[in-house]
């Protein structure tokens, strides 16, 4: 901004390897949202390297890049950031549309097994303002999937949620990673990041702490310990 220069990151040196499943932590300006928008090909360093998937990110143009990010990214957003007059099913379909391999047989086939994989199958003709905050989290997470991605991020997917919807997006996260899939989140809560196999802690752009995470908390067993909340008392 004019003549000032604020280093976001300052000299940070990470590596996320394939089937890692990190939180990523900080206060307000920490680095971590620009961390997150690099590793998303959003923004580019302007100093150093950044590699994804063997490819070396700084060297791509704009298109190179928003090819890059729909070929081998999957974002999920806090606030769903789906098309509310555009059916479950049809918000999962968008990313193929810009794939120019993928036929308009093979785009629905695989939208629907995306929306299977987070069990909402049932529910894919309903327009998002027909689903819970939940199951839009889960057609959220479907549309992440669909073009398998090698890396999943994901920016406090549990934000706008209760407390059981919270371990159920937790829950899939950890079924997805289980399979191999690599999954990036932001999170302010400590609680959701002991449902990761790693933290990492940024301050002042720089990492302050990176630890593995030896017992993580298993989502799908806290699950029966918490009540499912019945329709009669969300009304």
């Amino acid at each position: 901004m004019g003549d000032l220069e604020v280093h976001a990151l300052r000299g940070i040196d990470m590596e996320i390897r394939k089937s890692d499943f990190v939180a990523i932590m900080g206060k307000s300006g920490s680095g971590k949202s620009t961390f997150m928008n690099i590793v998303g090909c959003l923004d580019v360093p302007t100093r150093g390297e950044y590699f994804l998937d063997g490819v070396d990110v700084g060297k791509m143009n704009k298109d190179q890049l928003a090819q890059l990010r729909n070929n081998k990214i999957g974002f999920v957003f806090q606030s769903f950031n789906l098309l509310s007059r555009t059916s479950a099913l049809e918000n999962v379909e968008l990313p193929l549309m810009y794939n120019p391999k993928v036929s308009s047989h093979a785009l629905r086939e695989k939208a629907m097994k995306a929306l299977e994989s987070v069990g909402l199958a049932d529910r894919s003709h309903h327009l998002p303002n027909q689903l819970s905050g939940g199951e839009q989290q889960r057609v959220a997470i479907a549309r992440a999937l669909v073009n398998d991605p090698v890396v999943i991020l994901a920016d406090e997917p549990t934000g706008n949620l209760d407390t059981r919807t919270s371990v159920e997006v937790m829950d899939i996260f950890q079924q997805l990673n289980n399979k191999g899939i690599t999954v990036v989140i932001v999170t302010h809560e400590p609680d959701i990041a002991a449902y990761t196999n790693r933290n990492v802690s940024f301050r002042d752009g720089r990492i302050l702490k990176d630890l593995q995470v030896e017992h993580p908390r298993k989502a799908s067993e806290e699950l029966l310990l918490i009540p499912a909340i019945s329709e009669e008392e969300t009304i």
